[in-house]
C-alpha cells in the first residue's frame, strides 16, 4: 500500500506529523496507533522467542526428539540446527533486504516469511520420541520464517519513528514482545504440568502420543499467537514509498536491480564508517547474548536442573524484561543509548561468570533475573541506535545487513560452544567463555562515533530527496 503516513514522508522523516496522544504513551514510545501495530509484532513473535527458542522446545528437542542417541547429543544437535539456520538467513537476507527496498515490499516480505515460520511451528505438533530429522526440520522453518520475518519488520523502525523517538519505540517493543511472550509462556506452562486442568491426558499408564500432547500442543498456539497478533501490523503500517536510486528506471527487473544495490551497499558502507563499526561491535557481542538465549535451558538441563525450573526461569527473563526494556528506553535518554549498552554487557559479564558456578534451581533463577534486567534494553538499543545512522531509504538493505551480522553472531556462539563441549567434555567450560565476545564487542563498541554516524545517514538522504 502507499499513501497516507508515507505520502505525508515523501519528503523524509522529518516531514511526519505527530498526532499522538502524549502523557505516558509518548514516553513509552506507543503513542501513536502505527506506533502500537509496529510494536505489536514484537508481542506477536514472542511465542516463538520464549517458547520455541528458548525453553519448551528447547527442552523438547533435546530430551525428547534426540531420546536415545548418547550423552550431549541432544545439545551438540541443538547448537548444530542453529548454526544452519543463522547461515541460511545470512546468506538470503541481504539479497532479499535490497529486493524489499526496491519493490517497496517490507510488509509483504514480513508476511512470507511470517507465514514460512508459522507452518514450521505447526508441524513441531507432529515430532515424537526420536524423531530428530522432523524436529531439525520444522525447526529451521521456524528460525528461517522468524529471523528473516524480523529483517524485514525492523527496517521498517526508521520509517515509522521520528530519530528521536527511535530508542523508546524500539524498547517499546521489546518491552511488548516480553509481556506476549510471558503470558504465552505461562498458558503453555500451565497445561503442561498441569493438563487436567484443561481436559488434557494425565495421570499414568499414558501412551507417549498421550504424555507429549500438552507439550506438543503447546506449539500449535505459538503458531496461531503469532499469526493473530501479526494483523495489526499489515493492517495499520504503511507500506514506506520506494524510492530509486539516481541510475535507476522504473520497471526494470527487481532481482537483477536487488543485486546491482546490494553491491552498490557493500560498497558504500565504508562511506558509512560508523554503521559498520556498529555492526561489527553488535555482531561480536550479539554472539554472547545469542549463545546465553539459545543455549541456557540446555545448559540448565545438562547439569541437572529440572524442567519446571527452567521453565520458570525463562518466565521471570520474560516479566522482568518488560519494566526493565522500557528503563532501558528512559536510561538512553538519560545517559545516551552506547552507554547503556555498555552497562548491558558489564552485567552480561557478571552472568557468564555466575552461570560458570551455578548449580542449583535457585542460581538459575536468579541468572534469569539479572538477564532479564539487560536482555531486552541491550537488543533493542542496538537496534534503534543502528536505525539512526543509517539511510531510511535503504533501511531493507542496510537492516538485510544488520541481519546477517546478527546471524553471524547466531553462528559462532553455539559453534564455540558446541566445540568447546566436544574438546572438553565440558559445557562449564563454554558458557564462561562466552564472556570472550562480550569484552571484545565493548571495546569495539566503544569506537563507534554515534553522532559523525547520524550526520552521515542525515546527509544521505537529504542528497536522495534532492534527486528525487
Amino acid at each position: 500500500m502507499s499513501g497516507g503516513i508515507e505520502d505525508n514522508l515523501a519528503a523524509g522523516s522529518h516531514g511526519r506529523q505527530r498526532t499522538g496522544n502524549g502523557g505516558v504513551l509518548a514516553r513509552l514510545g506507543l503513542d501513536r496507533p502505527e506506533l502500537r501495530a509496529w510494536a505489536l509484532y514484537d508481542w506477536a513473535i514472542s511465542g516463538m522467542q520464549a517458547v520455541i527458542l528458548a525453553s519448551v522446545f528447547q527442552i523438547y528437542f533435546t530430551s525428547v526428539a534426540a531420546a536415545g542417541r548418547g550423552p550431549n547429543a541432544g545439545l551438540q544437535a541443538w547448537s548444530n540446527v542453529n548454526t544452519v539456520g543463522a547461515i541460511l538467513v545470512a546468506v538470503l537476507a541481504p539479497v532479499l533486504g535490497a529486493m524489499a527496498d526496491y519493490a517497496a515490499a517490507k510488509k509483504r516480505f514480513t508476511a512470507v516469511f511470517m507465514l514460512v515460520g508459522v507452518i514450521g511451528i505447526g508441524g513441531m505438533f507432529f515430532i515424537q520420541r526420536g524423531d530428530l530429522t522432523l524436529a531439525v526440520a520444522t525447526y529451521l522453518l521456524a528460525l528461517v520464517g522468524s529471523t528473516a520475518s524480523l529483517t524485514f519488520y525492523e527496517s521498517l523502525l526508521p520509517h515509522i519513528a521520528e530519530p528521536d523517538e527511535l530508542d523508546r519505540v524500539s524498547t517499546g517493543g521489546y518491552a511488548l514482545g516480553y509481556l506476549g511472550g510471558g503470558l504465552l509462556l505461562a498458558l503453555n506452562l500451565a497445561w503442561i504440568q498441569q493438563p487436567q486442568w484443561f481436559g488434557l491426558p494425565s495421570g499414568p499408564g499414558l501412551t507417549p502420543e498421550q504424555a507429549t500432547l500438552p507439550t506438543r500442543l503447546a506449539f500449535v498456539s505459538v503458531a496461531v499467537w503469532w499469526l493473530a497478533f501479526s494483523i495489526p501490523l499489515f493492517m495499520r503500517v504503511r507500506e514506506p514509498v520506494r524510492r530509486l536510486e539516481a541510475d535507476e528506471v522504473p520497471g526494470a527487473r527487481t532481482v537483477r536491480v536487488a543485486f546491482t544495490r546490494l553491491g552498490e551497499t557493500v560498497r558504500e558502507l565504508r562511506g558509512y564508517k560508523q554503521a559498520f563499526l556498529m555492526l561489527l561491535a553488535f555482531m561480536i557481542y550479539n554472539d554472547g547474548i545469542q549463545t546465553i538465549i539459545k543455549m541456557a535451558a540446555a545448559y540448565g538441563a545438562e547439569i541437572g536442573i529440572e524442567t519446571g525450573a527452567l521453565i520458570g526461569a525463562i518466565l521471570i527473563v520474560q516479566f522482568v524484561g518488560v519494566p526493565f526494556a522500557f528503563l532501558f528506553g528512559a536510561l538512553a535518554g538519560w545517559i545516551g543509548a552506547k552507554r547503556a549498552i555498555f552497562l548491558g554487557l558489564l552485567v552480561y559479564t557478571g552472568i557468564s561468570v555466575l552461570g560458570y558456578f551455578m548449580r542449583t534451581a535457585t542460581h538459575f533463577l536468579m541468572l534469569a533475573l539479572l538477564v532479564g534486567m539487560v536482555q531486552g534494553g541491550t537488543q533493542a538499543l542496538s537496534r534503534s541506535m543502528f536505525a539512526s545512522m543509517v539511510p531510511p531509504h535503504k533501511s531493507g538493505e542496510f537492516f538485510g545487513f544488520y541481519s546477517v551480522f546478527e546471524k553471524f553472531a547466531s553462528i559462532f556462539g553455539p559453534l564455540f560452544f558446541s566445540l568447546t563441549i566436544a574438546l572438553t567434555g565440558s559445557s562449564r567450560a563454554a558458557i564462561l567463555s562466552v564472556i570472550f565476545f562480550f569484552v571484545v564487542g565493548a571495546a569495539l563498541l566503544a569506537k563507534v562515533d554515534v553522532e559523525e554516524g547520524q550526520r552521515v545517514a542525515r546527509e544521505a538522504e537529504r542528497e536522495t530527496r534532492r534527486i528525487a
